[in-house]
């Protein structure tokens, strides 16, 4: 944890939590359970992601990974977070805010992803309420926008079970398993939240 005292604001919290779940920032030492959890993921998460780089599972790829995640907090750009069961301290998935603009916008991106053992178990929805307090006080966001795959049931259920709405299609929105794919918009502002 020192590390990232060293690189983030003072007034960054460092772990949040909500329901069966806590998230705090990825560290170095989580490379084993990430990739064995990713690896295990694979064709789980393969139809949601961008294609994989042939070593991103590596600790070299990771310890990169980390480096940019810090980069990222010291420009306010990005704040990712590992989702952890708090009774176990398993690894469950990951959530992030991202392309977080400033000026008139205060808005940013919600992308988030969960282990195939994990699916469908509510853990995700618990991540996600931990992460809202933190975006709309703390990084004092006015918007939080999310995309998903129009096939993707479990996506649009989540993001309406957290409160989203749904405001449209976005033709060829990311490039999704090596194909550009349209994607659902959907938004949470700060207003539709009870904190």
């Amino acid at each position: 944890m020192a590390f990232l005292r060293s690189i983030s604001p003072p007034e960054l919290r460092l772990s949040l939590t909500a329901g069966r779940v806590y998230l705090r920032f990825p560290l170095l030492s989580d490379h084993a359970a990430w990739s064995d959890l990713r690896a295990r993921s694979r064709e789980f998460l393969a139809p949601w992601e961008p294609l994989w780089p042939h070593d991103d599972l590596t600790r070299g790829a990771f310890k990169h990974r980390i480096k940019r995640y810090a980069r990222d907090i010291r420009n306010d750009v990005s704040y990712p977070f590992f989702i952890f069961e708090t009774a176990t301290g398993e690894l469950l998935g990951g959530v992030t805010v991202s392309n977080i603009r400033r000026g008139v916008a205060y808005a940013g991106s919600l992308g988030y992803w969960i282990g195939a053992p994990h699916a469908n178990q509510g853990y995700m929805a618990d991540g996600v309420r931990a992460l809202l307090p933190y975006v709309f006080e703390d990084l004092n966001l006015n918007r939080l926008e999310a995309a998903c795959l129009p096939a993707n049931e479990p996506s649009k259920k989540l993001l309406r079970k957290c409160g989203f709405s749904e405001e449209g299609m976005a033709r060829d929105y990311l490039k999704i398993n090596g194909r550009w794919q349209d994607h659902l918009l959907f938004a949470l502002l700060r207003r539709d939240v009870r904190l």
